[in-house]
């Protein structure tokens, strides 16, 4: 293959990535609104653990929706703070969210809880 055809594969198969990206892109966010949506209608007939578990979906789409932004607009390792950032905040928000309602959660959930953030700690210094 010449020089110039390989640039132009290159090309059209950057294209397509970035097409099933966008296409990954908005079926994130249609399924984050739809989400958001039910936790405000919804939140009052929900358990503690279910809405817990739907803000951590949450939190990880979320994380997805900049990622893809991410990779969309600069190119795969553009920002190679942005993992570090979004991990410390879910970890921050699960830390608040475990202080405020540990005293209405089982202690299997607090348990499970406990165990990501562990992993997420153990993550965060990994990174640095």
């Amino acid at each position: 293959m010449k020089r110039n055809d390989q640039k132009q594969h290159h090309k059209h198969e950057l294209q397509a990535e970035n097409a099933r990206r966008i296409d990954d892109l908005i079926n994130t966010v249609e399924r984050y609104t739809r989400t958001e949506r039910h936790l405000e209608q919804h939140s009052d007939i929900s358990s503690p653990e279910q809405i817990q578990h739907a803000k951590q979906i949450q939190n990880e789409r979320k994380e997805h929706i900049e990622n893809l932004k991410n990779i969309i607009a600069y190119g795969e390792h553009a920002n190679a703070d942005t993992p570090f950032e979004n991990l410390k905040q879910n970890y921050e928000y699960t830390e608040g969210y475990l202080n405020n309602n540990a005293d209405h959660l089982d202690e299997e959930t607090i348990n499970n809880i406990k165990e990501k953030q562990q992993h997420r700690k153990d993550q965060m210094k990994f990174m640095r």
